[in-house]
């Protein structure tokens, strides 16, 4: 996109516009009026969809990193041994046995085979809805610079490809299920992804744009060309598709060399929601920069866990396709009912939990994916009156297991029936058992004394009528174990005062 081209879009885009007064373009006054909206606290599970150009790719291609795009460019060194090659080497090798030479099948080669023919987005977010899911966040652009919608971007899903605005139908299905609507872009990470890509490019073409030519691949920070380029496809997106959640899943233009074009947006954005709703704030905006006060967004913890309760709602996303975008090949460490008990631990620490799903190139969801999702779903549709709506309480819980506050360190280890978990509405206290129990239940926070300082009046166990036996000392609260327990990897216990 030309300049000339960036400077009219935004003029456009931002015609008319007067954002509130609340927030200026500063991480300051974000901090001080940033508000997460009760929806997203009180939805607790939202399901990100990965899908584009790499989900077409042969579904046996080896370990790409969901980087495709970044690492077929990587031709290894003539006579070194394949047990000797990178990820990136080992693919590269592949993709040019597999399609032909990199000169004659680049990346944009692979558009055409992403067709997405049997991509029904009613039936998925209806899917998606039946397990519990609150919202949905489609991946607006990846690394790719592929904008899966119609965009004034020319390389898209809407004249390419699949030939659909996926953002426009994602929407409708969204608004016809009653869903949230977010939306995800990692466009800012784009000018790197194609550094290895840029030697097999030829001025002239069209596909000097997709691999972000006119832009320095390591000093494009610093570039006002790149940073505005960046605000317009970004604003794009706000203005034409008004998304309930916006996540900036990259940089961003900073104040030292992008003056401030990142929080510009991000603040223009809350005041655009600021202005149409009478100055109460009905957006989230989440990004994954960790240096940020907290108070300013809403933390993307992508892969990560907390090993407290957080002051401000955050996000624990993980992907359930082992890959992040659709290979066969790949493979989730994360066992099902870990990933149950991850959840409910995110949630007992005041956080929302993000479940990617990575779409096939035809628009299906795998199985193996799937089935994590229908497990969760079953425990929701037993113990969601635990879950959704609910806050932390005192504590978040006990247990032996150690869970360790970062990014890119989440759980994979088993959880015991020793691992307990709590939240708390309207006066009543939750508490989930982690792993299906096979012994009497002991929580020693619940002791008489301790952190609950009223007497109990009765417990029950959610997703049964059983009657449930227990006794209080100043030792701990055992739960006798029920003869009969839901058929699934995590129990919830409801305690009235």
């Amino acid at each position: 996109m030309h300049r000339t081209l960036i400077y009219s879009l935004v003029s456009a885009l931002t015609a008319g516009f007067s954002p509130a007064s609340e927030i200026e373009p500063n991480w300051e006054s974000m901090a001080e009026h940033y508000r997460v909206p009760d929806w997203f606290v009180d939805g607790k599970l939202g399901v990100w969809f990965h899908w584009g150009i790499s989900s077409a790719a042969d579904e046996n291609r080896p370990n790409d990193g969901s980087h495709y795009g970044r690492r077929m460019y990587s031709p290894p060194p003539a006579g070194k041994p394949d047990n000797e090659l990178d990820m990136s080497e080992t693919l590269t090798k592949w993709h040019i046995e597999r399609y032909g030479p990199l000169e004659e099948f680049g990346y944009e080669k692979l558009i055409p085979l992403f067709k997405g023919e049997k991509w029904d987005p009613d039936a998925l977010v209806g899917f998606v809805k039946d397990n519990g899911a609150r919202f949905i966040m489609p991946v607006a652009c990846h690394h790719d610079n592929f904008d899966m919608y119609d965009s004034s971007h020319p390389w898209n899903s809407f004249k390419m490809g699949p030939k659909r605005d996926t953002l426009k139908e994602w929407k409708a299905a969204a608004t016809t299920h009653g869903l949230k609507f977010g939306v995800s872009t990692h466009l800012y990470w784009s000018p790197r992804f194609f550094a290895n890509a840029r030697k097999y490019q030829k001025p002239g073409t069209p596909e000097w744009s997709l691999f972000n030519m006119d832009y320095d691949p390591r000093g494009y920070a610093s570039q006002d060309s790149w940073n505005e380029h960046w605000y317009a496809r970004c604003w794009e997106i706000i203005e034409k598709y008004d998304p309930d959640m916006f996540n900036n899943d990259c940089p961003y233009p900073n104040e030292r060399t992008g003056k401030g074009l990142g929080v510009k947006l991000f603040s223009d954005y809350v005041n655009r929601d600021l202005a149409e709703n009478d100055g109460k704030q009905t957006v989230v905006f989440s990004c994954k920069d960790g240096k940020l006060d907290r108070r300013a967004f809403t933390y993307n913890l992508e892969r990560g866990s907390s090993g407290e309760i957080q002051s401000e709602p955050w996000i624990w996303a993980t992907d359930l396709s082992g890959g992040w975008f659709y290979r066969a090949t790949a493979v989730n460490r994360m066992s099902i009912p870990v990933m149950v008990g991850n959840a409910i631990d995110a949630i007992s620490k005041n956080g929302v939990v993000m479940l990617n799903i990575a779409l096939k190139g035809d628009g299906t969801i795998p199985d193996t994916q799937a089935a994590y999702l229908t497990t969760f779903g079953d425990v929701l549709k037993t113990c969601g009156e635990g879950i959704y709506g609910t806050r932390p309480w005192t504590t978040y819980g006990e247990g032996p297991l150690e869970i360790k506050t970062g990014r890119q360190g989440e759980n994979r280890k088993n959880y015991s029936q020793n691992d307990i978990r709590f939240t708390t509405k309207d006066g009543v206290l939750y508490a989930f058992v982690l792993a299906k129990p096979t012994a009497d239940i002991v929580i020693q926070t619940l002791a008489t004394g301790g952190a609950l300082k009223e007497d109990i009046t009765g417990i029950s166990l959610m997703g049964s009528d059983e009657a449930i036996r227990w006794d209080r000392t100043d030792k701990a609260l055992t739960i006798r174990l029920p003869k009969q327990l839901p058929d699934q990897p995590v129990i919830g216990f409801k305690i009235t005062k």
